[in-house]
């Protein structure tokens, strides 16, 4: 007669399981059957009433009665819990799957590779400096002491005990000379900070590459070539660039080195203020004070010297009128590169 009732038992639970329309109506199948008061565990905790040859066949068939309604409610489980998208009509699986986004490189840092990529393949090697500095490297060993009137020109970040933020790369000139003799060429690519007011071509927070270039006979005429050459390969194409006189405590004779504005060509636009020309460097050669100062004589070696914002490269070479949008983390700005 218990034998009878286990397959009456089996029947209705599969059933029972079958109907259920969610987790809730499953989970009262389980209660009723396998619960601590179902009526499979009844049965289970009475067999120690029964004979012992009675008690083991029945057990064994109780058991094996559980397990196969624990798997009937485990399959019907897993349909509420995973969608058939065989059964929807509104997805075709057979259409191929959306491709997850992935990151990709910032403008300024595919800029700052192909900067170093070019000045790398004309001999050049790369260089890094700290971004904290003291005033010896930053201005004093730069020919600016402490009572020129050209430490106005930079508006400094200072910190505590002597350290400022660096307003330019050029202190790692003054580091790089202190540790290697002549000749060699070098670019310093890195961050630096001004306290200036922001425009549409100037910002707090800028990046810049220093280049120096050390030899027995370096001449303006040396450094010419290099800057034509460098820009020509950058922007792909000639670029018509001007040299002006200028002055910079950290070379003599100093000029700034102008390219016709790529966003306006030439005709003027709020970023090259009209003049239809873009600043891009300073340079200069070398001034004798700073080659003394990182222990290389200047009667037996010279050289020439700049300094370039990526920034502003990478304003003409993508045509970006506003040098602030680098900053602002605007995924719509920043998916265009």
């Amino acid at each position: 007669m218990l034998k009878i009732d286990l397959k009456t038992l089996k029947v209705e639970a599969e059933k029972e399981a079958e109907k259920a329309k969610n987790s809730k109506d499953l989970n009262d199948v389980f209660k009723k059957y396998l619960g601590k008061k179902g009526e499979i565990t009844q049965i289970l905790r009475s067999l120690k009433n029964l004979p012992e040859k009675e008690r083991k066949k029945t057990g064994k068939s109780a058991n094996q009665l559980k397990q196969e309604i624990e798997k009937s409610i485990e399959e019907k489980r897993k349909k509420f819990q995973v969608p058939s998208y065989e059964s929807q009509d509104s997805i075709d699986i057979t259409l191929p799957g959306k491709k997850p986004a992935i990151g990709h490189l910032h403008p300024l840092t595919l800029v700052k590779r192909q900067i170093e990529e070019i000045f790398q393949a004309m001999g050049f090697s790369v260089i890094e400096g700290p971004e904290i500095e003291n005033e010896w490297y930053n201005f004093d060993a730069l020919n600016i002491p402490k009572d020129h009137p050209a430490r106005d020109l930079w508006d400094t970040f200072y910190l505590k005990d002597g350290l400022l933020l660096r307003t330019h790369t050029s202190p790692v000139q003054i580091r790089f000379m202190e540790k290697n003799n002549p000749p060699f060429r070098i670019i310093v690519p890195g961050r630096c900070f001004r306290h200036e007011a922001t425009d549409a071509s100037h910002e707090i927070n800028f990046y810049q590459v220093e280049g120096l270039m050390v030899g027995k006979d370096i001449s303006v005429a040396n450094f010419k070539a290099v800057v034509e050459e460098f820009l020509s390969r950058f922007f792909g194409k000639p670029a018509k660039v001007r040299l002006r006189p200028s002055f910079f405590p950290f070379v003599e004779p100093g000029f700034e080195v102008d390219v016709t504005c790529l966003i306006c060509k030439g005709k003027g636009c709020k970023v090259c203020s009209r003049t239809g020309w873009l600043e891009l460097m300073g340079a200069g050669m070398v001034h004798p004070n700073v080659l003394k100062a990182g222990g290389i004589n200047p009667k037996n070696w010279q050289g020439f010297a700049f300094g370039v914002g990526y920034d502003r490269l990478a304003m003409m070479k993508y045509k970006i009128n506003d040098i602030r949008l680098f900053f602002t983390g605007d995924l719509r700005f920043l998916k265009q590169f």
